[in-house]
């Protein structure tokens, strides 16, 4: 099954909380896994879902408790990378025992899906907004790029390179994203990153990689481009983002949101 799932920023918080005091997260999480158990009968070859950072909006036992809970509802196995709004030790805690967590470190790890490859980055630097790659990051990608050869990778973070024209997120982002993408620039075969954080979907292409930061199931980042203001959030409609490998008419990899509830139809083009 060369298909996967991309879920980020779900931000669960405390049973009974909101997050800002605005945002149901648990509702939209909830709605997320039954829009994606709804739709897998008609989307063939969905292996997984990949959950690219702030699993919880504190990183507290009881949010990765309840994370937990919704997610288990979920048709589909699922692996994740912290964002900034996790704890390492927390998330790895909760998560005890699962196939892709590696014992002790950050929280790198790849999965092959046949054609390619994911290849998930920790960029959590506990304390702060921002992200970054610590060298045994660099060291881990490298390996996984030289053993591909020339095979497709993408490269799962949760902070973005790509700017999103939100200056307060873009200050946020991945901060030594350079050295990685030095990195998938030689890479001999085609590379795609797939990113969160910004909470909207937002795509571009730095040299020849193409850049993706996929919306939130909850509320987005306010679409601001303004220098100088801070950052809010907005309760737009929640997506989440299918990644679809094709042979024809030509080997790639495409993505579509899919938006998040049940809607009329289909009905037949007359």
């Amino acid at each position: 099954m060369s298909s996967f799932i991309q879920i980020t920023d779900p931000h669960i918080v405390a049973k009974g909380a909101l997050v800002c005091g605005r945002s149901d997260t648990a509702t939209a999480l909830r709605l997320a896994v039954a829009t994606i158990n709804d739709r897998l009968p008609l989307l063939e070859g969905v292996a997984c879902a990949i959950v690219t950072g702030d699993l919880t909006d504190h990183g507290t036992p009881e949010e990765y408790a309840h994370f937990l809970e919704i997610m288990a509802t979920l048709d589909l196995p699922w692996l994740a990378v912290p964002g900034n709004h996790d704890q390492r030790a927390a998330m790895r805690a909760a998560c005890a025992g699962a196939s892709w967590l590696p014992a002790e470190g950050p929280i790198h790890w790849q999965r092959d899906f046949g054609p390619y490859s994911v290849i998930a980055l920790d960029t959590l630097l506990e304390g702060a907004h921002h992200g970054r790659l610590c060298a045994e990051g660099l060291a881990f990608l490298d390996s996984a790029l030289t053993a591909l050869g020339d095979q497709p990778a993408v490269i799962a973070t949760h902070h973005p390179w790509l700017p999103s024209g939100i200056p307060a997120m873009d200050a946020d982002n991945l901060h030594n994203g350079a050295a990685l993408m030095a990195r998938l620039e030689a890479h001999p075969g085609p590379v795609r990153m797939i990113s969160g954080h910004v909470h909207r979907a937002v795509t571009g292409q730095i040299g020849r990689i193409p850049c993706q930061i996929a919306p939130a199931p909850c509320h987005a980042v306010a679409l601001d481009h303004r220098a100088g203001r801070d950052p809010g959030l907005v309760l737009e409609p929640g997506a989440v983002t299918l990644y679809r490998w094709h042979e024809v008419p030509g080997p790639c990899l495409t993505s579509t949101l899919l938006p998040l509830g049940r809607f009329s139809g289909p009905w037949p083009f007359d």
